[in-house]
């Protein structure tokens, strides 16, 4: 694996950093490709030429520092057991993106409160980087840590795929959001197709049971192929994009990061629990004077 090289004492871009765009990638049922999509999303982003940072918050069993090929000091567990701020955490990845890892086989980690959730997401208004866009690489299901993080993110990205259970689980993560979390805007992005037509019917068939049950604005982002270069990338402890720029996968991905790029920065607190809740006050305070 390559060393990692912390970032020990973040600058400032400038006395008074914009907004993040906070994004958050999720799936209701496990091995969909859920951490695939986070790390060639952030890095498409990164490589567009978006300051992004990669947030792993799969806390019991993260991936994300693997499947870069990192070896992180310390990770959230070290944060959240009093070891190092969660500025020592920060790692620079391949093209200058940041990540944060989160630890793996540390099952107290799964059992944080609620609490300690909230005050994950308060903690990086103290985090003094400079960056545009955040994607959030969150565990499988319906925890309490997701439905935070999910909430606390302006954009969802549901990952699903050609099982039924995907797709069935993918609603029922949608339906919590909605309900208990007020999450009200959702993009679907289809993995692993064998055919474009194949994403668009995945998503057409999610969106008519949510449509008919739940007050939710959905919107088909787009899918990602199954390619075997992305399998070989992943293999090689590489983003896609970068292992393989010509990949049919890396193509796709490209293109969705393009879609996100025009998502709107947030202009304001919206009045919940929020990432970077700082940087959102002075835009406030500005466009009201």
């Amino acid at each position: 694996m390559s060393s990692p090289n912390p970032i020990a004492s973040p600058v400032r871009a400038s006395n008074d950093p914009g907004p993040v765009r906070v994004i958050a990638v999720a799936s209701g049922k496990g091995g969909v490709g859920k951490t695939s999509v986070s790390v060639n999303l952030a890095m498409s982003l990164q490589n567009a030429g978006q300051r992004t940072l990669l947030l792993d918050t799969d806390l019991g069993l993260a991936n994300v520092d693997v499947m870069l090929g990192l070896s992180p000091r310390f990770t959230l567990s070290d944060v959240f057991a009093g070891r190092c701020e969660l500025a020592d955490t920060l790692l620079e990845g391949p093209n200058g993106l940041l990540v944060v890892p989160a630890a793996s086989g540390k099952r107290h980690m799964t059992e944080l409160t609620p609490a300690q959730h909230v005050g994950l997401v308060h903690a990086f208004s103290q985090l003094d980087v400079p960056v545009d866009v955040m994607i959030i690489d969150n565990a499988a299901g319906i925890s309490d840590s997701v439905l935070t993080f999910c909430q606390a993110a302006q954009d969802v990205i549901v990952v699903v795929c050609d099982e039924p259970a995907s797709v069935t689980d993918a609603y029922a993560l949608i339906k919590v959001l909605s309900r208990e979390r007020g999450v009200t805007r959702v993009q679907v992005l289809a993995n692993q197709v064998g055919h474009p037509s194949e994403g668009r019917q995945l998503y057409d068939k999610l969106e008519r049971v949510t449509a008919k049950f739940l007050d939710v604005t959905m919107n088909y982002l787009g899918a990602i192929p199954r390619d075997e270069w992305l399998r070989r990338a992943i293999q090689r402890q590489e983003a896609v994009v970068d292992a393989f720029p010509a990949a049919p996968a890396s193509m796709a991905f490209r293109e969705i990061a393009k879609r996100a790029e025009k998502w709107q920065t947030p202009n304001g607190p919206r009045g919940h629990v929020e990432f970077f809740m700082e940087r959102l006050i002075p835009t406030t305070r500005s466009a009201t004077a």
